[in-house]
């Protein structure tokens, strides 16, 4: 639906922008499909790398190699900006841009900042605008003619060959930045389909990817009075967009950990800001070389908080790793079982969710089918060149979401093979009957619902596996009659 020239909600120029790379790779590894996917995703690391560097150099120059250091620390190892930055989604775009956005704003480059911030609405998540203000304003504030011209003359070139591209794909003239907005605004989707969190949910959340990080930088408000000579005002302006974003993503009610992308980088900083801040808290404000006790605690408990965060987003990585990486793999092994055919089709039941990419999907493999396991939402349609290609206007889309007839498989003998996950719960699953289906791969994944929080959230050196319950996340082919 997302490309559908009925609503043409994304524009393709975000696509080809990945071209530069993918292309490339299809010509360099041609038949190898997984590695063009990891071609990709390292050209999305090294853009993060890329717009960090520039952040964590800009914090270095205005306040310091500790500052940026403490920050460099935390974006190349908290377990939030590990899964983002390699991330295809719009949401991880802008991320790059937020940061390449506030470095430059920190290195007295107004003009250039608010050009990249309209780079990051308009080419990635638009949306993303509300994260940008700050710096958009003080940047105008400052500097307004460069800034404004800038800003203008990016939005109008970025729009106006967004148009053409679009014209090219969709046949017809259209903003899918307009679109977009006035779908999810006026009058779009039921979301609620999609699953629906409690105004808790990112904060869990954040914890969980960030841990006293997270916390840390949550508390960058409540040092700001002690700390404000040091870092006003340029500091609390990047920052301030975690509290902007974290507020109004927590009011919708559909709520996904993506959508706190923009902000993980400015996490890292406000959490930084604080921990270099400690012995702010102790000192003599008349006597700038205070060498109390707590003063000089506090210095040391700085690398030992850092060490504390670094580690316990290692025991989060491991974790999600080694317990949720089965989607990926179980998919790659496809590769090794060519000799079902030209035309298999490969049947996904309630797992569609965790289906990773077409890349991984070898050309033997004719059609990836969905089975009705009961979910009532939109779910994607097998490409049909013959309606139109990238201009049709598929009956079977609707604007508000809900499941369209012929999205699911009904003849499920046509299955050849089947990706199913098999829980230890009452009710048997597919590919338990044996006579009619062979596991040419099972990996253990766990059990979010039948295993403890703390465990599940963290790998804890011999309770995490004695403390969780796995299921097994299985590629079953058919038997031959």
């Amino acid at each position: 639906m997302w490309t559908c020239s009925q609503f043409a909600l994304r524009s393709y120029l975000y696509i080809i922008f990945h071209e530069l790379v993918g292309r490339p790779a299809s010509w360099l590894f041609v038949e190898e499909k997984v590695r063009v996917f990891y071609a990709v995703r390292l050209f999305l690391g090294l853009l993060s790398v890329i717009t960090e560097t520039v952040l964590v150099v800009a914090l270095s120059r205005k306040y310091g190699k500790r500052l940026a250091c403490y920050t460099l620390a935390m974006l190349c190892l908290t377990s939030g900006c590990f899964f983002a930055s390699t991330s295809f989604l719009p949401s991880s775009f802008a991320m790059y841009a937020i940061s390449l956005s506030s470095g430059l704003f920190l290195l007295g480059k107004p003009a250039m900042s608010v050009a990249v911030a309209a780079v990051g609405v308009i080419l990635g998540w638009p949306f993303s605008i509300l994260a940008f203000l700050p710096v958009t304003f003080y940047s105008l504030a400052r500097r307004f003619k460069q800034a404004f011209l800038a800003g203008a003359v990016t939005t109008v070139s970025l729009l106006a060959v967004s148009l053409l591209v679009d014209y090219y794909y969709y046949r017809r003239w259209t903003s899918s930045v307009l679109n977009l907005l006035l779908y999810n605004v006026v009058g779009g989707g039921e979301s609620h389909l999609y699953g629906t969190e409690g105004p808790l949910y990112y904060l869990r959340n954040g914890f969980n990817n960030f841990n006293f990080c997270f916390v840390l930088a949550l508390l960058f408000l409540g040092i700001w009075p002690i700390a404000r000579k040091k870092y006003a005002p340029d500091l609390l302006i990047i920052v301030s967009p975690v509290y902007i974003w974290l507020v109004f993503m927590s009011l919708q009610p559909h709520k996904e950990e993506r959508f706190l992308y923009p902000i993980y980088p400015l996490v890292c900083v406000a959490a930084s800001a604080v921990i270099e801040s400690f012995p702010d808290l102790f000192q003599d404000k008349y006597n700038p070389n205070d060498k109390s006790l707590m003063v000089m605690i506090s210095k040391f408990l700085r690398p030992v908080v850092l060490s504390l965060i670094l580690c316990v987003s290692h025991a989060r990585t491991f974790s999600l790793i080694n317990g949720y990486s089965a989607p990926m793999e179980i998919y790659k092994l496809l590769e090794h079982h060519d000799d079902a055919g030209t035309g298999s089709v490969l049947c996904v039941g309630s797992e569609w969710h965790r289906f990773p990419s077409s890349f991984l999907v070898p050309d033997y493999v004719g059609e990836v089918r969905w089975i009705d396991d009961g979910f009532r939402g939109l779910l994607p349609f097998p490409f049909n060149s013959t309606l139109g290609g990238t201009a049709a206007a598929p009956p079977y889309f609707n604007k508000k979401n809900r499941a369209a007839d012929g999205q699911y498989l009904q003849d499920l003998q046509a299955c050849t093979f089947l990706v199913e996950l098999q829980l230890n719960r009452p009710s048997p699953t597919r590919g338990s009957d044996s006579s009619t289906w062979e596991v040419i791969a099972a990996l253990p994944y766990l059990d979010r619902e039948l295993s403890p929080p703390t465990y599940r959230s963290f790998f804890i050196p011999y309770l995490w596996q004695e403390k969780n319950v796995f299921g097994m996340y299985k590629l079953l082919k058919r038997i031959p009659k």
